[in-house]
């Protein structure tokens, strides 16, 4: 494996990016991390969403203690409010990747794992969103193409 011989840390808290190229390996490492690490949240690429399960239920599904209050606080943090009827079909495709994000993050763990949470999402709204996942005050891995985000990481891997 490429990375055989290097000593990758998990932070204790705050924002480490990983960023490159496409294919050099970001994917590798998240899930390198979330091997030595199984307890983490990890978010695909992919929003794997399901068709016939609306906004709310896609949080309430994941969550130890269904309640709406604390799917209502994700929603919020990944600017979806309004959308808890909405079906996966109604959401552009953004909106479908925040909430992606939003059920990661409602699965809860002592650390989070992300592969691309911004894709299809505007730059400044995925600001707003790192600056409350910094607010979070849990470590979060995060990859990313978007170099102006480099700005906002406690710790910046680039491979």
């Amino acid at each position: 494996m490429v990375f055989d011989h290097r000593n990758f840390s998990f932070p204790d808290r705050g924002l480490t990016l990983l960023t490159g190229p496409s294919g050099v390996g970001k994917t590798t490492l998240l899930r390198a991390f979330l091997k030595k690490y199984p307890d983490s949240a990890f978010l695909f690429q992919e929003d794997r969403l399901f068709s016939r399960r609306t906004v709310r239920q896609h949080l309430l599904d994941v969550m130890d203690k269904p309640d709406s209050a604390a799917a209502a606080e994700w929603l919020d943090l990944v600017e979806l409010a309004g959308e808890e009827n909405s079906y996966p079909a109604q959401l552009s495709g953004g909106m479908a990747r925040r909430l992606a994000l939003a059920r990661c993050l409602a699965l809860g763990g002592p650390r989070y794992l992300l592969d691309e949470p911004f894709t299809g999402v505007d730059e400044p709204l995925q600001k707003r969103i790192l600056a409350r996942l910094k607010a979070m005050e849990k470590p979060v891995v995060f990859s990313t193409h978007n170099q102006g985000l480099c700005q906002y990481a406690d710790c910046i891997i680039t491979l």
